[in-house]
């Protein structure tokens, strides 16, 4: 039960690696594409809402996130006419739904296809670009350090794409900033991950936030069998805070654009009984105290709330290293 343990502490190393590949990697150009489509299936899903919403704040270019069974499986609802890039994401690089989508996508002759993985596997035979992060390779079936790594290679392209040599610059100080965090805030993850008491948890996270609440909460299910669901800050008044009792927990990734509307969330659900976890650059229970650029530094919100779920896995008795009914790829006979 100790390799999702090293694979948390240790992500800092992958994510440096991320950025030192993207920024080698020959990216196209974003004026030559109609749209770019992010895929991968579970966690990459995840990721590529994330890094969909962030390349189009970014580069002010149409960008969305569609699952890999999806795009296989009914792609005029995602494609529209014109050239695309579709950025295919994935752990192992075999995961069946992306690999098949992204062999359509190129049969069809959609447009470019860039592959952000972590092995050099079969979906790399159809990337156009291929950005591989060997050191985010697992041993578990959880994605921890593999998501973190991937979610950082994409922030770096999307700051390449959109000629941001600023971000690109900041993305370099994420290392140290997540090591620290990590010495800084693990007992309180600890903490919060063994109190049993709580019985359901809400991830709250909005803009290119909300897809990481939504990976943080898959980590929740997966290593803990725990009830929890993400939402989007504003959401969680219409019909979800329903739910909440003295033994919720909701965690709020806080951003500093919106932060008095969020945070406004948080007070009210307090109010109502619940607990309230919140990570932010400053004003929070987690403090970044990065000095990093807003868009830069999203991936500091993945460590701590990893670590909860390792140490309420921990306390549940249950093994984080092999979740309940997973595997670490999903191959199908489609």
């Amino acid at each position: 039960m100790n390799h999702t343990y090293t694979e948390i502490k240790s992500q800092p190393e992958a994510w440096a690696q991320a950025i030192e590949r993207t920024r080698a990697a020959a990216l196209p150009n974003p004026a030559d594409y109609e749209q770019v489509i992010f895929t991968g299936c579970g966690s990459t899903y995840y990721l590529s809402l994330a890094a969909a919403a962030l390349y189009q704040e970014l580069t002010g270019r149409s960008a969305r996130a569609v699952p890999g069974g999806e795009l296989l499986l009914n792609p005029q609802t995602a494609l529209a006419p014109g050239k695309t890039l579709l950025v295919a994401v994935s752990r192992s690089g075999t995961t069946t739904e992306t690999v098949r989508a992204a062999e359509q996508f190129k049969r069809e002759g959609r447009g470019d296809v860039l592959v952000i993985s972590n092995y050099d596997e079969v979906l790399s035979t159809y990337g156009d670009i291929n950005i591989t992060i060997p050191k985010g390779q697992e041993e578990s079936v959880a994605q921890t350090r593999s998501f973190a790594s991937m979610y950082v290679a994409a922030a770096a392209f999307c700051a390449r794409a959109a000629g941001r040599a600023d971000l690109l610059t900041a993305l370099e100080k994420l290392p140290e900033a997540g090591n620290r965090l990590m010495v800084q805030y693990e007992a309180q993850a600890q903490a919060l991950g063994e109190d049993l008491r709580l019985d359901r948890i809400y991830f709250l996270g909005s803009g290119i936030r909300y897809g990481l609440a939504c990976e943080v909460n898959l980590k929740m299910k997966e290593m803990t069998l725990t009830h929890s669901e993400p939402f989007h800050f504003l959401e969680f008044r219409h019909g979800p805070m329903s739910m909440v009792t003295p033994n919720t927990l909701l965690v709020g990734l806080l951003s500093e654009k919106n932060f008095s509307h969020e945070q406004a969330v948080l007070d009210e659900m307090q109010s109502k009984g619940g607990q309230v976890f919140s990570l932010a650059e400053s004003g929070a229970q987690v403090n970044f105290e990065s000095g990093i650029p807003e868009p830069a530094r999203a991936v500091l919100y993945l460590p701590i709330l990893q670590l909860m779920a390792y140490y309420r896995a921990l306390a549940k008795g249950l093994n984080p290293d092999s979740p309940h009914n997973l595997t670490a790829v999903i191959k199908l006979d489609l």
